[in-house]
């Protein structure tokens, strides 16, 4: 089976937040930023449960730490589907329930 993984509408509007602010700020640690989200993400293929689990939140949520970030995600049949990418400063829970 081919797992791969998916980057949902949500998580890809916080990249383009994180991108934008790097484009100010840093773009070569902005694309370094982006080369370890990537490798992340390729990690949670091969080890989906990886991530500590925020069951306290969302039962199936899951969180993996990206330099100051949290790659929120859920595991799949196929892979794993990445829900949000938040600073991990932010207030978390507040941030999910705006999704109900």
């Amino acid at each position: 089976m081919n797992r791969r993984y998916f980057i949902n509408i949500l998580a890809t509007q916080d990249l383009k937040e994180i991108a934008d602010y790097f484009t100010a700020n840093s773009v070569e640690a902005g694309e370094q930023f982006f080369r370890k989200f990537d490798r992340r993400c390729e990690q949670l293929i091969n080890f989906p449960t990886i991530g500590r689990s925020y069951a306290e939140i969302r039962s199936y949520l899951r969180g993996l730490p990206l330099d100051g970030y949290i790659i929120f995600y859920r595991v799949l049949g196929d892979g794993v589907e990445i829900l949000r990418v938040i600073n991990a400063r932010r207030d978390l829970p507040s941030i999910f329930e705006d999704q109900e």
